[in-house]
């Protein structure tokens, strides 16, 4: 491909390739995204390939291979275009009826269509699904429609027109005005406006300035960035330019971690791609406007995903942070102006500067404005990536588009922000995600983790559990962090264990407001958010483990036992046979019983236990009741009588 030079070659190209696109021709787009791949989606995409060509229909259907999605749960995902015909869960051994009966014959396969779990209806439409029925995919949706390695593919949906448009109808100060206009906020973490940062970074002293991807996102339970990166790369590598044009950069880095690799390699080929068409380089676009990009692969550690100590690996020394007097902005890698924003917000730069700022606004609360990309994880029915309007409630997220929990059971918790964010109970489920909203409520919106927890989830524990996780990813740089953290840690795990005392409360209280005001960086000042906001919402959690020595949600291994009831046991030997410590007694009409010494509590028996039984009991702070004696074990069928 000719490199090209200016706006109007480029708008040539683009009728090119859409002239060689029958709008009417089938095409089947297959997920291939990380999660995807994980549920056997490489496979699926091979058979494609072979039963395509095996049915002589190779020069009639497209098949295109794209990125996530979004709906996880369901993976692998074919949607069928123009029909729009979406079939889940589709395994290799499904192909060849998809090809012959649905593409060549136009029949729908009912197995494979979403079933509507209220009405118990097929769903052959994927913009009819509940799931996606109720998002607004402004950012995310193209994912589902794209090869992320193809570039054509990218131009057809009108690509890098946001960047021909700012560098021949914009100035750099007209494209800075617009981004403030938005007021896009960033969508990594603290929420710091998008537009403020740029023009920091483009009134800082200094000619050379650098532009930044931030896609080390290393919350548990997150990967929104990588399923854009590895989907949609171009649309971030657009974003960046635009940027670089504003702030005045000449270079440009995506720092993605270790574990990315699929988004490593797919934004590797755009780049390749960009500098071969002429998007990237010297002149881009025959505008006098010079840009590269570097692909910077990190460690993996957590702390990297803060501003200084990403820059400071981006330098090739350790991933510690330093002292924010003056903003990265201002001195950030090797002491220069640098502008560092995730990958989400990277791309809705270019919405913004096609749709203009107006359009982005139309969405969203009054301080947060847009859609914003979130995944739903944890105790919830429909895992998976989704994106809506600022604003809406965490009710409509968990139960609209998550589907609620499963298996019946109670809401009771949803964890935002990652490790540094909180834990906000049932009664604000009609609270309105947003960034400050958020924030007002003990938590925060981070990159848009958001872990839902049902009744049987300690709270204790999950405090535990993300200390745990930031006492491990601390860099030990500053001691409020290194040992704060460190010694609430140890409180939380002697309050699970049935060890916590008087006072435990009222010093880890101590501890989070010492680490909050004194630690180094951000992520060690948010650290204690776990704890604290457990705290506020179900201190009596808190307080029945430490007096009573009882864990209400029948969690924490050290404060349960289980034992078997006598009147329930059908002496069915399941759970005889599956213990894995032998610590179960008892035979063929038997009543079985857990001997108590020899528990491991590792909860086996209580999971094979069938339902309808419901033998084996667990409980918390209550005293076992005896077993029966031996004599008065045996079982007496009805069908020994007869």
């Amino acid at each position: 491909m000719a490199r090209i030079n200016s706006p109007a070659e480029l708008e040539e190209i683009r009728k090119i390739i859409l002239s060689k696109r029958d709008p009417n021709k089938p095409c089947i787009t297959l997920c291939s995204g990380s999660a995807c791949h994980a549920s056997g989606s490489r496979e699926v995409a091979a058979i494609i390939q072979e039963e395509v060509s095996k049915q002589g229909l190779s020069a009639d259907v497209d098949v295109r291979r794209t990125g996530c999605h979004g709906f996880c749960e369901r993976g692998p995902i074919i949607v069928i275009h123009p029909e729009e015909i979406c079939y889940l869960q589709v395994q290799p051994q499904d192909v060849p009826e998809i090809i012959s009966q649905t593409i060549k014959n136009k029949k729908v396969i009912e197995r494979l269509l979403y079933t509507d779990p209220k009405t118990n209806q097929k769903i052959m439409h994927e913009s009819e699904i509940p799931f996606y029925k109720n998002q607004v995919r402004r950012v995310f949706g193209s994912n589902g429609n794209i090869d992320p390695k193809s570039i054509e593919d990218y131009l057809a949906i009108g690509g890098y027109s946001a960047l021909a448009k700012a560098l021949f109808q914009m100035t750099a100060g007209r494209v800075l005005e617009e981004v403030k206009k938005s007021n896009l906020r960033g969508r990594g973490g603290g929420g710091f406006p998008t537009g403020r940062k740029w023009e920091e970074s483009r009134n800082a002293p200094g000619d050379i300035k650098y532009v930044i991807v931030n896609a080390d996102e290393g919350d548990p339970g997150a990967y929104m960035d990588r399923s854009l990166l590895e989907g949609n790369p171009h649309s971030v590598l657009e974003g960046l330019i635009i940027g670089a044009y504003a702030v005045g950069s000449s270079e440009g880095y995506i720092y993605v971690r270790q574990e990315y690799p699929l988004a490593v390699e797919n934004v590797t080929i755009a780049i390749n791609q960009a500098e071969e068409y002429g998007f990237l380089g010297k002149d881009i676009l025959g505008s006098g406007f010079d840009f590269n990009i570097k692909v910077h692969r990190g460690s993996g550690a957590f702390v990297c995903g803060e501003s200084s100590a990403l820059m400071t690996a981006l330098e090739g020394k350790a991933g510690e942070p330093r002292p924010k007097y003056i903003h990265t902005a201002v001195k950030g890698v090797w002491d220069r102006p640098s502008v560092l924003n995730n990958v989400e917000t990277w791309a809705n730069v270019p919405l913004i500067i096609n749709k203009g700022a107006d359009w982005f606004t139309e969405f969203g609360t009054e301080k947060s404005k847009g859609t914003k990309i979130f995944s739903l994880v944890g105790k919830i029915n429909n895992t998976g990536l989704v994106e809506v309007p600022m604003g809406m409630t965490l009710r409509d997220l968990i139960y609209k588009i998550g589907g609620g929990i499963p298996g019946g059971k109670r809401f009771k918790a949803v964890q935002t922000g990652g490790p540094s964010g909180g834990c906000l109970p049932e009664e604000l489920l009609d609270l309105q995600v947003g960034f400050d909203e958020l924030t007002k409520a003990g938590s925060m919106m981070g990159s848009g983790g958001m872990i839902i927890m049902d009744e049987d989830t300690c709270m204790v524990d999950v405090a535990r559990y993300f200390l745990d996780f930031l006492t491990d990813e601390s860099c030990g740089k500053c001691v409020p962090c290194r040992e704060g953290i460190r010694q609430m840690l140890k409180i939380l795990t002697n309050i699970t264990k049935g060890k916590g005392k008087e006072g435990d409360i009222e010093l880890l209280e101590e501890l989070a407001e010492v680490s909050g005001e004194a630690s180094l960086c951000a992520l060690g000042r948010s650290a204690p958010n776990p704890f604290l906001s457990t705290l506020k919402y179900f201190r009596d959690e808190y307080e029945a483990h430490i007096r009573d020595k009882r864990c209400p949600a029948l969690s924490c291994k050290e404060l349960i036992s289980f034992y078997i009831d006598p009147e329930k046991c059908k002496a069915c030997m399941i759970c005889f046979r599956q213990c894995p410590s032998k610590a179960i007694e008892g035979g063929k009409n038997q009543i079985h019983v857990i001997l108590q010494d020899k528990c491991t509590k590792c909860g086996t028996c209580f999971q094979a236990c069938p339902d309808r039984f419901g033998a084996v009991k667990k409980i918390s702070g209550e005293p076992v009741p005896p077993p029966i004696p031996t004599e008065a074990r045996t079982i007496v069928r009805e069908s020994k009588k007869k």
